[in-house]
């Protein structure tokens, strides 16, 4: 039986275990990533591990979420993020290089590499044939210093791709229809391998777009061929050399599969407040909008800016819209600049933002009360736009610009009979300037780390004792995001660097007294429904519950990135084995749990209501290690991996 291309990266990389759907393994990583929103903590933990230089082949730190300079916070990170990598041997993309997913996939992805980023849309970089995955910044840290990355063997999904997308379609629409049909659960435990005679119809930015948002899906990545398309891709960005066929064998297997005929497919869009709330844009056609933003990792691309310009040109925005855009990268910025597509977004009436995440992550840009925003993002989670009350929508860079134009949700193929075509250049303008290359060892040992006043020490759990009590401190429903955990936005994402003072805001858009509750209670449990923890990979919401002394969370179910970074912040991930049993338990209930003999079930006894039930985890020994050492830093100080 012949492999897939899943199969064939984690083969050539596999450090531990069988390569068998649900086992525990472990993989080699090549390249990291990091961001500043989650960087300094990153590399706060990979201090405290206490290795000079990292031992990857290539590791970036990017800047492009925290640039929203309000205060001292955000400009004092980024100092010490530049020494930080001056010091251990790091690639620095500077402040206006761009966003770490777009300027990577231009200048550092690499197909039949793994990739670990502390950034859940890491699997951007699946578009080229990369195994890039999302991770907390602590797991980074770790594969920085040399160690590999654990993880349970994902099923592998083959999306069998046929025909050719219609005029006004593009790959923001293949994905929206996939988590139509998959929902935002619907990849949990499993990696999404794009193939058929379709995939060759893609563009390497449209691949990337469509394995962006396969984070929404919960999948741990999704992953494209390297073929001819993607080394026309690498040339034009000065990198044949990079490029390596990566192709499924002809009687691979996989999993489980589903097919989409492209030529099916019609202009899509997410509906609030989740990505997979999704329907056809003819269903929403006339509903008044008062806000575009075009960008984000998702679509900010050369490509999808020029298709923008193309429509904007000679035309005017909406008097009742704010229509703003930013591009994905300096190299996306300074090509449309050169060529006058910047010049007619300007003309038509475009606010024209840095080359950063911004509006994605609630750093700018809020829209109006009760507005309607039409957004290319990949996420539309309820407040994380900055405005609680806004009805926020996911949809293409071609149906953005269409709205934008009539104040309306506009299907685009009532604009215009054909789509703008723009074919992916010969050569894209090379100029790594704002890129800070590492350092020599030599000279690397004479630099010192830059400090400010918000950089606060990580903080460390105890050694779990044999027992958890505690009260219940919240009680959630179903799809709980890491935005409701520990919100992001201006106010509070500066305080990343800050554990005691992020922590003021857990549970923030759910309940703004839960962390006066934590601290007063000295601790307890958090209880949760189904896909409990989907969305960013920030591990702030492990680490600042952990702080506020959270024991153990209760679910029904996990979502994989948060799962991870609960182990590895000492907080015990538990699931009902019956989910009835849910019911049975409030917020304030008195809780225990006898946790020395970590058996497949537990007894979580509820003390209040004088009644008991079963729990169950997915840990393996590993895990219980880290667990018991109080998380996976103390497990390290003790000498293991």
């Amino acid at each position: 039986m012949g492999r897939n291309i899943v199969q064939k990266i984690f083969k050539k990389h596999l450090k531990s275990g069988k390569m068998v759907a649900g086992e525990k393994i472990s993989v080699k990583i090549d390249q990291t990533l990091t961001q500043d929103a989650t960087g300094t903590m990153a590399y706060l933990q990979f201090e405290a591990i206490g290795i000079p230089r990292v031992k990857t082949k290539l590791s970036v730190s990017y800047i492009d979420h925290n640039t929203l300079q309000t205060g001292f916070e955000n400009a004092d990170d980024h100092k010490f993020l530049q020494s930080i990598a001056a010091k251990h041997g790091l690639y620095f993309s500077r402040p206006g290089n761009g966003i770490c997913h777009q300027v990577h996939l231009e200048r550092f992805g690499k197909p039949g590499e793994t990739l670990l980023g502390s950034d859940s849309h890491t699997p951007t970089q699946g578009g080229i044939g990369m195994i890039s995955m999302g991770a907390g910044g602590l797991d980074v840290a770790l594969a920085m210093a040399g160690q590999p990355f654990h993880l349970s063997m994902p099923k592998v999904l083959k999306v069998n791709l046929k025909g050719k997308l219609p005029q006004w379609v593009s790959g923001k629409d293949v994905i929206l229809e996939v988590l139509r049909r998959l929902s935002v659960k619907g990849g949990v435990g499993k990696i999404l391998e794009y193939a058929g005679a379709g995939v060759k119809t893609l563009s390497v930015p449209e691949r990337a777009t469509i394995t962006n948002m396969g984070a929404e899906l919960g999948a741990t990545t999704s992953i494209f061929p390297s073929d001819a398309v993607t080394k026309e891709f690498l040339k034009a960005q000065g990198r044949e050399k990079d490029w390596t066929e990566l192709v499924p064998d002809a009687d691979a297997a996989y999993d489980e599969e589903i097919t989409i005929d492209l030529k099916t497919l019609q202009p899509m869009i997410a509906k609030p407040h989740m990505p997979d709330n999704v329907c056809t844009v003819e269903e929403l056609a006339g509903t008044k909008v008062n806000q575009v933003a075009i960008g984000s990792c998702t679509n900010s691309s050369y490509k999808d800016l020029m298709t923008v310009a193309k429509i904007l040109k000679n035309k005017t925005v909406h008097p009742d819209v704010s229509l703003c855009i930013s591009p994905g990268s300096k190299q996306v910025f300074k090509m449309i600049s050169d060529n006058g597509a910047l010049a007619d977004m300007i003309a038509a009436g475009a606010r024209i933002l840095e080359s950063t995440c911004g509006p994605c992550i609630g750093m700018g840009q809020s829209p109006q009360t009760d507005a309607v925003s039409i957004r290319t993002f990949n996420r539309n989670f309820l407040g994380r736009s900055g405005t609680k009350s806004a009805q926020v929508f996911l949809t293409s860079p071609e149906v953005a610009a269409a709205c934008a134009l009539t104040g309306e949700i506009t299907d685009p193929r009532k604009v215009a009979p054909r789509a703008p075509n723009i074919p992916t250049p010969k050569k894209f303008l090379v100029d790594d300037n704002l890129i800070i290359p590492p350092l020599s060892p030599q000279k690397a040992k004479k630099i010192k780390i830059v400090r400010g006043p918000n950089i606060k020490p990580c903080p460390k759990r105890d050694p779990m004792p044999g027992t958890l009590s505690g009260s219940v401190l919240l009680k959630t429903g179903d799809n709980i995001t890491t935005d409701h955990i520990m919100p992001a936005g201006s106010k509070i994402l500066p305080l990343r660097s800050n554990v005691p003072a992020i922590s003021e805001h857990v549970f923030a858009p759910v309940d703004s007294e839960f962390p006066k509750r934590a601290k007063e209670a000295k601790g307890g449990f958090v209880v949760g429904g189904a896909n409990y923890g989907q969305g960013s990979s920030r591990e702030h919401a492990a680490l600042a519950p952990m702080y506020l002394g959270v024991k153990a969370v209760i679910t029904k179910s996990f979502a994989r990135i948060h799962l991870a970074n609960l182990i590895n912040f000492g907080i015990l991930p538990l699931t009902f084995v019956n989910e009835k049993d849910y019911n049975g338990i409030a917020q304030g209930d008195k809780l225990e749990l006898a946790v020395k003999k970590m058996g497949e079930t537990l007894v979580l006894k509820n003390k209040t209501k004088g009644t008991q039930c079963e729990v169950t985890h997915s840990l393996g020994e590993r895990d219980i290690a880290i667990l018991k050492a109080g998380g996976a830093l103390g497990y390290v100080k003790q000498g293991k991996a």
